[in-house]
């Protein structure tokens, strides 16, 4: 009966801020699909329901490509910002000198924006940049000019980059916390059997961080498919990523145009979703082969 009363007194306190997230986020969800299927009455618009304007986009092949790029952008991102951020918890569960200090400096990202960190990587990867300047100056190439190009390419290194110096502290944060919480003392008893290194580390420490893993590369890679700062500003053209692509019909001269571009928001909020249900649904089943349920 306690118990009942505990979880009503919390749901209720809850109550206000999960209506104002119900009202702003699920209202403009709803608003986004009603205007992706033709009503837009605002713009003399309402043909709903609709599905011409998703006909027009899918059937498109530089849609497809410009998926292709969104999805390459935020897997490989995260991939790479996964195993440095393991790495770093990894170094930082051990003792050694300035622990402290370092326990401080990787976590600055978190603090400043991401327009700032793409401004950071104009000034250092691009031609005439920072990097390209002290490679002139130690002779390995002739001009800043020759410096090969980073930025304004369809690889996306500089984009990657980016994304990768700003979501290496945030994953660290969740595996960190999660290392602090196991404690070493499965892995000194894995140790004192004989295990070596690698088997300790995919057999015992990595089951143990999964569910922190999981949790912070959802978040990561939800947050690098909707990005657009980023592929805006250091992506190189046609195709673009599909928030880059949205945000180019959502400022086109013909205002009807909005409703290609929730089209293409929507688009965007059914890909990601079926892949992260995907990869919840794999974890969970993984989850349940360990026996943890």
């Amino acid at each position: 009966m306690n118990r009942r009363r505990e979880r009503l007194r919390v749901i209720l306190q809850l109550t206000p801020i999960l209506a104002v997230l119900f009202v702003l986020f699920g209202g403009a969800l709803v608003l986004a699909v009603l205007q992706s299927l033709g009503f837009a009455p605002w713009f003399g618009v309402n043909t709903f329901p609709d599905f011409s304007y998703f006909g027009a986009l899918w059937s498109s092949a530089s849609f497809w490509w410009s998926l292709g790029l969104t999805l390459y952008y935020a897997t490989v991102s995260t991939v790479i910002a996964l195993v440095l951020a393991v790495l770093l918890a990894l170094a930082l569960i051990k003792a050694f000198p300035g622990k402290t200090f370092y326990k401080y400096l990787y976590k600055l990202p978190l603090m400043i924006p991401y327009t700032v960190g793409i401004a950071l990587a104009v000034l250092m990867l691009s031609n005439g940049g920072m990097l390209s300047r002290l490679a002139a100056f130690a002779g390995l190439i002739d001009d800043p000019g020759q410096f090969p190009q980073i930025l304004k390419t369809h690889y996306g290194w500089g984009i990657i980059a980016v994304y990768v110096w700003k979501q290496v502290p945030f994953i660290t944060l969740a595996v960190y916390a999660v290392l602090l919480g196991i404690g070493r003392e499965t892995e000194e008893a894995a140790a004192i059997l004989g295990a070596d290194r690698k088997t300790i580390f995919f057999r015992v420490t990595l089951p143990q961080i999964l569910p922190g893993i999981v949790s912070s590369t959802l978040i990561c890679f939800a947050f690098n498919v909707g990005a657009f700062e980023a592929p805006f500003i250091l992506g190189g053209g046609f195709p673009d990523t599909l928030p880059v692509v949205a945000w180019r019909y959502f400022n086109d001269a013909d205002y009807t145009l909005q409703l290609q571009g929730m089209a293409t928001v929507v688009s965007i909020g059914l890909v990601s979703g079926v892949i992260l249900f995907a990869y919840l649904a794999a974890y969970r089943r993984y989850e349940m082969n360990m026996g943890r349920n």
